[in-house]
Parts: structure tokens; C-alpha cells; sequence
């Protein structure tokens, strides 16, 4: 699943999956607690550290444009 934050679109999930990597697994690499790679993951995070980003793509051998994407809302705000 695709999740959209103000014109980010977030991918974490789908590279995840690529990879094989539990929510678990990849909080436990990248030193962050489960329910905040969740909030990452589903969109309802606000904000992300450079360390847990760094800590994601070097855990998931990927950039961070793999997981994150900025798109334009259209005239009708939908993207």
C-alpha cells in the first residue's frame, strides 16, 4: 500500500516486502520502537529523523528516494 503525507508519497512498506523484513526486524536495526516505524510506515508520522532514515536504507539497502516520493497535488487536491 501506497500512503500519501502533503505530497509525500511514502513507500516503506512495499520495500519491506521486497526485502523480507518484519516491522520487528527493521525497528530493532535501526534503534527505533515498533509503534514509531508503524506510525512511519502508515503515514501517521509527522516528521523523520536523518539517523532513523539513514538507519532505514542502510538496514534495507536502498536511498532514501526508494521509499519516499514527492508528488504535486493536482487542481482538485487529489493525487
Amino acid at each position: 500500500m501506497v500512503y500519501f503525507i502533503m505530497g509525500v508519497v511514502l513507500r516503506l512498506d512495499r520495500v519491506m516486502a521486497d526485502r523480507k523484513i518484519s516491522l520487528k526486524e527493521l525497528a530493532l536495526n535501526v534503534g527505533i520502537t515498533e509503534a514509531n516505524l508503524s506510525n512511519l510506515k502508515t503515514g501517521k508520522a509527522k516528521a523523520i529523523r536523518f539517523s532513523t532514515l539513514e538507519g532505514i536504507c542502510k538496514t534495507l539497502k536502498c536511498q532514501p528516494g526508494d521509499i519516499l516520493e514527492y508528488k504535486e497535488d493536482d487542481v482538485g487536491g487529489l493525487l
